[in-house]
């Protein structure tokens, strides 16, 4: 008997787009069937930007990494790719198209395992953006952070990240734990313009919902034929709101199976409403994205309650006074220009109601 090999798609010039989202016009990397596993590498931005000299080996060096150390494919994207400061930051692994997958489906991705590829990371503020613009960084346009990671050897739940006290400082570090997650996953969207990678949208990008871990299913409406799948921003650990612009960034290998939700299935399941929809093991977690965040907040209301009424045949009014009672809703994060709201609805609480088949 022949065992299948797992696809892995390596982040290179090639494979990647830096600053922007793949749209309609722009080639597969790689072309799948429904239900496949697929593994893709990813690259962190942080350490490789203009404004931190475009020299990954420098950068890191600096910060006592041996050049051995930093990954070779973020020495070569920083080295050949094109990027366009004004377009997003992000280094994109994909599209890869998914086959069958038509506008109208859903695109299910399950996030089934998520492996740092490097022991260290950086937490970035830059002026004019983040939650407090007007009072970080203190000096210069940027700070960067670096915070170096012990303990992966023994796994991800036994690893912490540690952060100096004060700038320089060695010893008694801050010490946290990593929750690995991907910020950006998406699918393509309609036409031949690449949209910059900094805000989300109805096509998914720059969601940064820290929930998105190892078993975790995103859910995602197709917009293009064969839907376009990407990947990036990697996280090792991102507080909700992400206040500072950036989280723990640091570069993942990332193992997802791609699965498609026909039209009429995806309809029975979420209802009028079109945006990115997770499934936890604990949480049905729908979202909310606006420029203005009372409208986020609003959007992922009118999500939860569209999600309710259609998956467990709620009546809305009931559904809506449940949400107010029981259920939380976390902002994503506030520096992406598109601000995002996301709520954590526990599966617990319908166990008596019977669950629909996702």
């Amino acid at each position: 008997m022949t065992t299948a090999v797992r696809p892995h798609v390596d982040a290179t010039v090639e494979t990647t787009l830096w600053g922007q989202l793949p749209c309609a016009d722009d080639k597969p990397i790689l072309t799948v069937d429904p239900g496949s596993q697929v593994t893709i590498d990813t690259v962190s931005h942080e350490g490789i930007l203009e404004d931190q000299g475009r020299n990954p080996v420098a950068f890191f060096g600096d910060h006592g990494v041996a050049a051995r150390d930093v990954l070779d494919d973020a020495i070569a994207i920083a080295a050949g790719a094109p990027h366009d400061p004004a377009d997003g930051p992000h280094v994109i692994t994909g599209p890869i198209a998914v086959r069958g997958a038509e506008p109208g489906d859903y695109l299910a991705v399950r996030i089934d395992k998520l492996v740092p590829r490097t022991s260290y990371g950086v937490i970035s503020s830059r002026h004019g953006k983040g939650l407090l613009p007007g009072r970080f960084p203190v000096a210069g346009p940027v700070t960067s952070v670096f915070c170096t990671v012990a303990g992966l050897e023994n796994g991800v739940d036994a690893a912490r990240a540690a952060l100096p006290l004060t700038p320089g400082a060695i010893t008694r570090p801050v010490r946290f734990s990593l929750a690995p997650f991907l910020g950006v996953m998406g699918v393509a969207t309609p036409g031949s313009k690449r949209l910059n990678s900094t805000p989300p949208g109805e096509f998914g990008g720059n969601i940064d919902i820290s929930l998105l871990r190892d078993g975790t299913t995103l859910y995602l409406p197709v917009l293009v034929p064969e839907a376009g799948f990407y990947v990036g921003d990697p996280h090792f650990a991102q507080g909700n709101g992400e206040i500072a612009l950036t989280a723990l960034e640091a570069p993942l290998r990332a193992t997802v199976t791609l699965d498609v939700v026909p039209a009429d299935r995806a309809t029975a399941l979420f209802g009028g409403t079109r945006g990115p929809v997770a499934r936890t093991a604990e949480y049905l977690v729908p979202t909310g994205l606006d420029a203005d965040l009372d409208l986020a907040v609003a959007k992922c209301g009118e999500h939860a309650v569209e999600l309710l009424a259609t998956a467990f045949g709620m009546d809305r009014e009931l559904a809506y006074a449940y949400l107010s009672a029981a259920t939380d809703f976390d902002i994503s994060q506030v520096v992406d220009g598109v601000k995002g709201v996301h709520a954590r609805i526990r599966l617990a609480d319908f166990a008596a109601v019977g669950m629909p088949a996702w």
